[in-house]
């Protein structure tokens, strides 16, 4: 079997997929984001670090060391074009991504992995390595959300799909009905700081995250792990609620821990049940 590919960003996901896929026996090869992953973290695998510039030339090493099958897992921000500083085979692939696709996160990485098929790589999702990643609707964790925070949930979910319907974000947190913050470009944790110093009195609010509306379920998907229960926490919302089968559950034990210890609802939710004019 050839190697598996991944294209690591920053975070522990990358990392317990090289694991898993080096345990099952298969050989990694990880070509890891400058600025956004640790390449320390790869050391017993062939690996390097490459900026985004040099993408044509990591995909070039990709293939130099047989992969057909890539992973992209990972946090990362996405670049402004000025920053890129291309080579000249960099200048090559920037054009068949297109500067339209710099607009927006999904948009970015469907002009990626386009261009990644058009190389003959095959682009598989994390969620294909390791099993239970995406976790089925359940309340894991918690008291029951109560109407009021149901109603949050279901207000966050239209604020969600507006916010992805352009290509913005995949989270905000609602307390009450009101919108305390919204995700871009920041990322989730710099939201919940944010939320903490917009809280009202009264019931806490909720964070809600979901799939952007006709996002590609291989890369990107909504991810919450430990760090953000704890930040929940500490904005003093009252629980966290995501979308069920579309959300990365980083360290699911100690995430479930963590909530609990807390007393704050982890909640994967059904979309169909907290959409706008069905009943719950």
């Amino acid at each position: 079997m050839t190697p598996l590919g991944i294209i690591a960003g920053g975070g522990g996901l990358p990392v317990r997929v090289a694991e898993a896929v080096a345990a099952s026996g298969r050989d990694v090869v990880v070509a890891v984001l400058d600025g956004h992953g640790d390449a320390s973290a790869y050391a017993a695998y062939p690996s390097r670090a490459f900026r985004w510039g040099l993408a044509a030339t990591m995909l070039a090493w990709l293939k130099e060391h047989g992969v057909h099958q890539v992973v992209l897992a990972g946090t990362v921000s996405r670049p402004s074009i000025l920053s890129l500083r291309p080579d000249a085979a960099g200048f090559k692939l920037l054009a068949r991504i297109g500067r339209a696709a710099f607009t927006g996160d999904d948009s970015i990485l469907r002009a990626v992995m386009k261009v990644l098929a058009e190389d003959g790589f095959e682009v598989i999702g994390a969620q294909q390595v390791l099993a239970g990643l995406l976790p089925a609707a359940a309340l894991l964790s918690g008291p029951e959300p109560d109407d009021v925070a149901r109603a949050d949930i279901q207000r966050g979910l239209a604020v969600c799909r507006a916010l992805g319907s352009v290509d913005v974000g995949q989270g905000c947190v609602i307390q009450q009905g009101l919108v305390l913050a919204v995700e871009a470009i920041e990322g989730t944790d710099a939201m919940l700081a944010r939320a903490g110093g917009l809280r009202r009195e009264g019931p806490g609010g909720v964070l809600v995250k979901c799939v952007k509306p006709g996002q590609s379920r291989l890369a990107d998907l909504p991810t919450i792990g430990p760090r953000t229960v704890d930040n929940a926490v500490t904005a003093g919302l009252r629980g966290l609620a995501f979308e069920a089968n579309g959300t990365i559950l980083l360290e699911r034990e100690t995430t479930i821990a963590r909530a609990t210890a807390a007393g704050v609802f982890l909640l994967a939710f059904d979309p169909e049940h907290f959409t706008e004019g069905t009943t719950a």
